[in-house]
């Protein structure tokens, strides 16, 4: 086996294990409000983390385009409340905007 094999098998062992380990958490701490709020918490969090690489990153290099545009538009549609699809299409309508003017890759 090469060695990139081994570190992913590493890695799958660890996430097996790590998973495992939730088996033994007792119930009265995964039933209580703190851990109901964590958890809430770190979901939100980790959703964010990954809008704003994938908005401001090709690759290895952070790019400002039609992608910021984008998120700002859903994040001005999501104040106002607007239903899951109306941020979607306005995310998508001000990408396309952007880079048919010309003001946005």
């Amino acid at each position: 086996m090469s060695e990139l094999s081994w570190w992913v098998l590493a890695a799958s062992l660890s996430a097996y294990v790590i998973k495992l380990c939730g088996y033994f958490v007792p119930r009265t701490v995964l039933d209580s409000p703190m851990m109901a709020h964590v958890a809430s918490t770190l979901t939100v969090a980790l959703l964010a983390s990954l809008v704003t690489v994938n908005a401001v990153t090709s690759g290895q290099e952070l790019v400002l385009d039609a992608r910021i545009g984008a998120l700002a538009a859903a994040i001005i549609a999501l104040i106002f409340r607007a239903p899951y699809l109306v941020v979607v299409l306005a995310g998508a309508v001000a990408a396309v905007l952007l880079r048919v003017t010309g003001l946005a890759a």
